[in-house]
């Protein structure tokens, strides 16, 4: 195993790159490219666990490309976090492929047309990978644009004028963001004469005072656009709920979570002496309590989780700006479980459309009588995001609170109480959602969809007649598959919530003592 890691390692970035090339040669020749797309991405799902095995029993891998060793040459870093992560986002990415592909095949709107969305998918999945195995920050810049080009083309799938106008807004908020880190980059470059994360956790301690707070404030600055972190965050509900679901679910799951990745990677790695701790603590209380009160405000579902989904960031910032293991443990936690939880949300989100027609609650209603399957699939990871126990959310929250107690100071105890009331108002506005869209008659809405009512009724006098009555679905069969793994791996970081917090613990060691990094990065070995 410790011979064949640092041959995988590369290869979650390098696999959906030649995937990538081949879908575009097989554009024409729908079912091959959807094939080809599909092993891509289970194939790095088997890779990405692997090296999470590997790393947790070996150590961090360190693969120089092109056989330049660091801190001149370009490294990927295989650690516990960013092997935990890749796992994540691989079965996410995977899932939410068979989602897309199921959806295009059965929908004649052509919303996610496969010669263009497998492409630009599979690009969109190397740059993710690239991002959590990047040694330095220009390669994590680098993996930034892979992931944000691919992204302007998802975005904006079908070309209708909703999505254009959001499209415009993501550019140019990306574009502000990519220039900030670039920006920052020069600096850190030309102050220290490196970009290698390893060797400039070494090298920035020693610079004056006002230069590292504004190479931190500079990074602080991209990485918190990135992550949709208040006040930066205005841009995220206008431009996520435009894009078709697929897209939505795997933004709203992974994009903002890179730009967490990165800051963890910030605080603990280059600046573990931080002097911003106070100002990241005000930012994710804020960005919890304006987030949930902007989802309360909305009617339309879409638009709801992307407001929880600000808000949620908050929560794991907090655990960052502890700067304590106990908080980063709970930080990685709770990220895995908002990872996957938030993807299954906008998921049962695209089945919900489908099958009702619409996502705003002034339309819909019936929806657990019409449909079951897809109110269970729904109301699973909802009630998971509104922290109810046993679920992990409520596991992640707790653990945060904790390791909010014990750092004894005010502030944090300031942090526990807003977490709390966002928490209370996530099962607030969930459960309104739930009772609007599921349970009401839909004949009592402001914007009543003749279809539903006529079947909501006839389900009714069938009902009342004593007749059996089968329930339709109403989607895909390969789309509910697709959605219920996601929804059973939400289960599943409740079941195993023991292994998930012993390697969170383990990797926020590991961050916890960056020399233990630095010496495997310095001393790589070559690819």
């Amino acid at each position: 195993m410790i011979d064949l890691l640092p041959v995988l390692v590369p290869l979650p970035v390098l696999l959906p790159l030649i995937g990538a090339g081949i879908a575009l040669i097989l554009s024409k020749h729908t079912r091959t490219q959807n094939i080809v797309s599909i092993a891509i991405l289970v194939a790095v799902m088997i890779i990405a666990t692997l090296i999470l095995f590997g790393v947790d029993t070996h150590g961090p891998q360190v693969v120089a490309i092109g056989g330049w060793q660091p801190p001149a040459g370009i490294v990927l870093v295989a650690d516990r976090l960013s092997s935990l992560m890749l796992i994540v986002s691989s079965l996410v990415t995977l899932c939410v492929l068979v989602y897309a592909l199921s959806q295009d095949a059965n929908d004649d709107s052509n919303e996610t047309p496969i010669s263009v969305f497998n492409p630009s998918y599979l690009v969109l999945c190397a740059g993710i990978a690239n991002s959590f195995l990047a040694g330095d920050l220009f390669n994590l810049y680098v993996g930034f644009e892979m992931f944000l080009v691919a992204s302007y083309v998802l975005l904006t799938l079908g070309a209708t004028a909703e999505r254009i106008r959001a499209g415009v807004t993501y550019v140019i908020i990306s574009l502000v963001s990519s220039v900030i880190f670039l920006a920052a980059i020069g600096i850190i470059y030309a102050a220290c004469g490196t970009v290698n994360m390893a060797q400039l956790s070494e090298r920035i301690s020693d610079l004056p005072a006002d230069v590292q707070m504004i190479l931190h404030v500079l990074l602080l600055l991209g990485f918190g656009i990135k992550a949709a972190i208040f006040p930066l965050s205005f841009w995220l509900p206008d431009s996520y709920p435009t894009a078709p679901a697929p897209v939505t679910a795997v933004f709203a799951g992974l994009l903002t979570k890179v730009g967490i990745y990165a800051i963890i990677r910030t605080e603990t790695l280059l600046f573990a002496e931080s002097s911003l701790r106070v100002p990241l603590l005000i930012a994710a209380g804020l960005t919890m309590l304006v987030g949930i009160f902007g989802a309360i405000a909305q009617s339309e579902i879409k638009r709801i989780v992307s407001f929880t989904l600000v808000s949620h960031i908050g929560y794991m910032l907090f655990g960052v700006a502890l700067g304590t293991s106990f908080g980063l443990s709970a930080a990685i936690y709770y990220t895995v479980h908002h990872i996957i939880v938030q993807t299954a949300l906008f998921l049962a989100i695209g089945l919900v459309e489908m099958r009702g027609g619409s996502t705003s609650t002034r339309s819909l209603g019936g929806l657990m009588v019409l449909s079951p399957v897809i109110t269970i699939i729904f109301f699973i990871p909802a009630l998971n995001l509104s922290g109810i126990p046993p679920f992990s959310g409520f596991i992640g929250k707790v653990a945060l609170f904790l390791a909010g107690f014990d750092d004894h100071a005010w502030l944090p105890t300031v942090l526990i109480v807003a977490g709390t009331v966002t928490s209370l108002l996530t099962l607030y506005v969930i459960g309104r959602t739930f009772n609007l869209a599921f349970w009401r008659d839909p004949a009592d809405v402001e914007e009543p969809n003749e279809d539903l009512v006529e079947e909501f009724t006839d389900r009714k006098k069938t009902l009342l007649a004593g007749k059996k009555w089968t329930s339709q679905i109403g989607v895909p069969p390969a789309m509910v598959v697709a959605t219920s793994v996601v929804v059973i791996a939400s289960v599943v970081l409740t079941v195993a919530a023991e292994p998930l917090w012993d390697m969170s613990n383990r990797a926020a060691e590991n961050l916890s003592t960056p020399i233990d990094y630095v010496t495997n990065v310095l001393g790589g070995e070559e690819s």
